[in-house]
């Protein structure tokens, strides 16, 4: 069966490579931060604690790992 993924070098340069965050950056990742904490907080206060509880709170920290890649990956 033939290998059909080709490996994209400057992506995985351009992904495995520490960018430190500009002027205009560091706001927007702490603004992320701030709004993924209250939710944390409300669904802590809100929700039972179970697995579901712990799977949501997890999805917050991806989302902003995710955003926060964005910022870091997608601007020059």
């Amino acid at each position: 069966m033939p290998n059909t993924y080709t490996i994209d070098s400057k992506r995985f340069d351009k992904t495995f490579t520490y960018h430190s965050p500009n002027d205009t950056q560091i706001p927007r990742y702490q603004k992320l931060r701030e709004k993924a904490k209250e939710l944390s907080y409300l669904i802590g206060q809100l929700c039972p604690d179970s697995r579901e509880k712990s799977l949501a709170l997890t999805d917050v920290e991806q989302a902003v790992m995710w955003a926060n890649k964005s910022i870091a990956l997608e601007e020059e």
